[in-house]
């Protein structure tokens, strides 16, 4: 993993936690339909590199070059990972941690 990429915020409505970042400064960098069936809201800084999106669950998404290779090399320290799945936005794999906190590897 390089770097986080998304944080996914709960939320209970997603248009109007969008009305609300907008106040405080964020922009949209994509507001499209998900696999889901859902909005996917993804917000950021001007200029900042992590970015939120607004969510019904909280999980975080890090940025990594080669998802195969690092989840061979996760499965090897003994941590499960989820398959991975592949969208015309890249390629994702989920996993958790202890405490049930969703993580997700990203590759573009």
């Amino acid at each position: 993993m390089k770097s986080v990429e998304v944080i996914m915020i709960p939320v209970k409505d997603r248009q109007k936690a969008k009305e609300f970042y907008l106040k405080l400064g964020f922009e949209i960098i994509i507001e499209a339909p998900d696999p889901h069936g859902e909005t996917w809201i993804q917000m950021g800084l001007p200029g900042g590199g992590t970015s939120i999106s607004l969510a019904s669950f909280q999980a975080t998404i890090c940025d990594t070059d080669d998802i195969e290779k690092e989840i061979e090399e996760l499965k090897a320290k003994g941590v499960e990972a989820g398959k991975i799945d592949s969208t015309p936005r890249g390629k994702f794999a989920w996993l958790k941690d202890l405490d049930g906190n969703g993580l997700c590897l990203h590759q573009k």
